[in-house]
């Protein structure tokens, strides 16, 4: 049996978006892919609401932390195939040398820890955002990326783009 391709999501704080991202792709796509989650100024905590819509929603939150990107991108860290930045911000940093040298997309997301409002209306923005990345994680679970080749993965990636959600950039290496 193969390992199973991993990604890392990368966000600035690491508390919302690549938290919820890591653990939808680690609950759909169980034992074939697995799925960390980092930023590169980390919160040290994750979204009380981020983890509460995961709760509420049946995903696992009990290995969900705040972290750096520099874990990643050191002796004995996971192998990462594929690097997904989440946010604008992250896209924009200058990332580690990741081992391996993974296969990287970028998908714009909104924050919803910046939502404003009511409880309701925060819950929503939270929401919204849960849908958004899991379409794009239905998306890269769909034949063929998740029985691809390193070469086809990015192939399938170049042609998945953009999903009606939110703009994507064309992989590239990292």
């Amino acid at each position: 049996m193969t390992r199973p391709r991993t990604v890392l999501f990368l966000c600035t704080g690491n508390s919302a978006r690549s938290i919820m991202a890591e653990a939808i792709l680690n609950k759909a796509g169980a034992g074939k892919w697995r799925a960390y989650s980092a930023g590169s100024h980390p919160q040290g905590q994750v979204n009380p609401n981020a983890l509460a819509l995961l709760q509420s929603r049946g995903d696992t939150t009990s290995d969900l932390r705040s972290k750096s990107w520099s874990e990643f991108a050191v002796p004995g860290a996971p192998v990462v195939d594929l690097v997904v930045t989440v946010c604008d911000n992250a896209a924009g940093e200058a990332c580690p040398i990741w081992p391996g040298r993974p296969v990287k997309l970028h998908w714009s997301i909104p924050d919803p820890a910046l939502a404003g409002g009511s409880a309701a209306e925060i819950a929503a923005a939270f929401a919204d955002v849960y849908r958004m990345l899991s379409a794009r994680i239905d998306g890269l679970l769909s034949p063929p990326a998740a029985e691809a080749d390193q070469a086809a993965l990015e192939t399938k990636l170049a042609a998945a783009r953009r999903a009606p959600e939110a703009g994507a950039d064309k992989p590239t290496r990292v």
